[in-house]
């Protein structure tokens, strides 16, 4: 009885835990959700805002965004990937190996505004590449690179050696082993991190802040080399804004829409996966 009831206790501690984080998710949600949800129109998905954010819309701030999110994906992607199959298949266990999950881990702890600091002192000034949408998304590759690489790693690493064994055993070679075998298994659990680094990105402010973003803008971005509009930055700036009533519309629905636009990612890398998964089963 006495082992029932301990058991009892830690399976109530257990479903505790996780009815109080689906609660806090609800509570989160659910506020952003019944305060944001009547500025949503069609006119604050496509106007500019004007007069200091009490009218118009947060057009710029999506694009500028989608923007964002684009490059930094074409930047950290390849480079996270082949990182990652370079450290899984080519170096397996050796100390280079050893080294390199160790510095990746630690990159993965460092604060986003350190990576602010660098892309501010590297970037903008030694590079002299200016306050910049390139500079703010080679900032946030940084930023997610260590993620990218540590979720690859665990989705490569899981796909059974045995079938390594077969593909060598038919002639092949190690690189189209991994092409045609190992990356393709591999596909969902990448995309899950690639996605869930990219939702993280696309919520940070701190390195954008340092790096290119501006409050308003009356032109969209016409190149990587101009400033840009982003969401995070602006509920950064209109939260710490003395008047806060006349912006809080703008406030709740930039948050609705971001906050959208990150599960909207989330679902399309589960609708991938899930696809994938049917196609490659083992």
């Amino acid at each position: 009885m006495r082992r029932r009831t301990k058991e009892r206790l830690f399976f109530m501690l257990f479903r505790g835990c996780a009815w109080a984080v689906g609660l806090a998710l609800l509570i989160i949600v659910g506020y952003i959700v019944v305060l944001g949800i009547g500025v949503i129109s069609w006119e604050f998905l496509t106007e500019f805002p004007r007069r200091g954010f009490t009218e118009g819309g947060i057009f710029p701030a999506i694009v500028g965004t989608l923007y964002l999110m684009a490059l930094v994906m074409v930047i950290a992607v390849p480079i996270g990937v082949l990182t990652a199959v370079y450290i899984s298949e080519y170096q397996g266990k050796s100390r280079f190996a050893g080294a390199l999950r160790v510095a990746v881990n630690n990159l993965a702890g460092v604060p986003s505004i350190v990576y602010g600091l660098l892309g501010l002192g590297m970037l903008v000034f030694y590079l002299n590449w200016g306050f910049s949408l390139l500079a703010s998304a080679m900032t946030l590759a940084f930023l997610v690179l260590p993620l990218v690489i540590t979720a690859s790693r665990e989705a490569i690493q899981a796909v059974p050696s045995s079938l390594r064994e077969a593909s060598l055993a038919l002639g092949t070679t190690k690189w189209q082993t991994i092409r045609h075998h190992v990356l393709p298994y591999s596909t969902p659990g990448i995309l899950t991190g690639i996605i869930l680094s990219l939702s993280r990105a696309a919520g940070e402010t701190a390195p954008i802040l340092l790096t290119g973003v501006v409050l308003t803008k009356t032109i969209l971005p016409q190149d990587v080399w101009d400033t840009f509009m982003a969401m995070p930055f602006q509920l950064y700036a209109l939260a710490t804004r003395t008047v806060f009533e006349k912006t809080a519309d703008f406030q709740y629905g930039t948050a609705l829409v971001l906050l959208i636009m990150v599960v909207l990612m989330n679902l399309a890398a589960i609708v991938i996966r899930n696809r994938y998964r049917e196609k490659y089963k083992w």
